[in-house]
């Protein structure tokens, strides 16, 4: 299912002249992001960063324009993952940015003496990006979830985000786009000329369609932000904060759905802890 706005013109314009001077001089400021600052955990490398990190960084993406670049949001479900796809790796290894939405790789960052106050808790950085540039008249375009659900993001995103353009949303089908399915929405996208595409299909698939499109589509910024779509739609309910911040999102979600999530935790959870262990142990080395 696909909604397009109305009266969008059909390529994109550039919005250095809509920001605020602040903003206009936060763009040119490319080392006031810290994305050098960089740790590996089994063989996948983060960036060392913050929410407000991650949002100037998409800022100076979309005023400059140069190509399409994508952000890796994951953790731990992520890494496991990486070490049994070799393709879903290198998708992660060519992001522009592997940020940590999982406090377990937090906490390993901070043990590696990195300075990480909080996660990179996807839901979060879309809200408060959209909250933070509504004002600055960026295109956004949902794809992923199910049925009827980007279209109910987009109606929750414009009552908490007042002046919000969304110019597009596109609900796939569960299975494997067919050639002809595909095309028809990278030219979607492209006729709806996003400054920014969310996609929420979930670990692995955002990141390695991301990585398969990138050099088809004319988006300055793409993001994959998993359940954020069905969190900020209600229609699942978030973690409360006190778990998030605490490391136990994880439990919050297994009771939700065990069926379809005790594999991801019991079995790869442990499997995680007991490779960190060894890594962090100096036991093995993991590239």
């Amino acid at each position: 299912m696909t909604l397009r706005a109305e009266n969008c013109p059909s390529t994109a314009t550039p919005v250095v002249s809509s920001l605020p001077g602040k903003t206009r001089r936060e763009a040119r400021a490319n080392r006031d992001v810290p994305t050098r600052r960089r740790f590996s955990v089994l063989g996948v490398v983060f960036n060392a960063i913050q929410i407000p990190d991650v949002i100037l960084q998409m800022r100076q993406w979309i005023v400059r324009r140069e190509s399409c670049r994508y952000i890796a949001v994951t953790g731990m479900h992520g890494i496991t993952n990486a070490r049994r796809n070799a393709e879903f790796k290198q998708a992660l290894a060519d992001a522009s940015l592997v940020v940590a939405d999982g406090m377990p790789v937090v906490w390993i960052g901070r043990f590696r003496g990195y300075h990480l106050p909080r996660r990179v808790y996807g839901p979060e950085l879309m809200l408060q990006f959209c909250e933070e540039t509504a004002v600055a008249g960026y295109r956004h375009y949902f794809l992923g979830g199910a049925p009827r659900v980007p279209q109910q993001l987009a109606v929750s995103l414009q009552k908490s985000c007042p002046g919000i353009r969304i110019v597009g949303t596109h609900s796939p089908p569960f299975r494997p786009s067919t050639p002809e399915e595909d095309t028809a929405i990278i030219e979607d996208i492209n006729r709806a000329a996003p400054d920014v595409l969310w996609i929420g299909l979930g670990t692995p698939k955002q990141e390695m369609w991301m990585h398969q499109h990138r050099n088809q589509l004319r988006v300055p910024v793409m993001i994959g932000v998993g359940a954020a779509f069905d969190f900020l739609s209600s229609r699942k309910r978030q973690a409360p904060v006190w778990m998030r911040e605490r490391g136990l999102e994880w439990l919050f979600r297994l009771l939700q759905e065990p069926l379809r999530l005790w594999r991801r935790y019991l079995v790869g959870g442990s499997e995680f802890l007991f490779l960190v262990a060894l890594e962090l142990l100096g036991w093995r080395r993991f590239e």
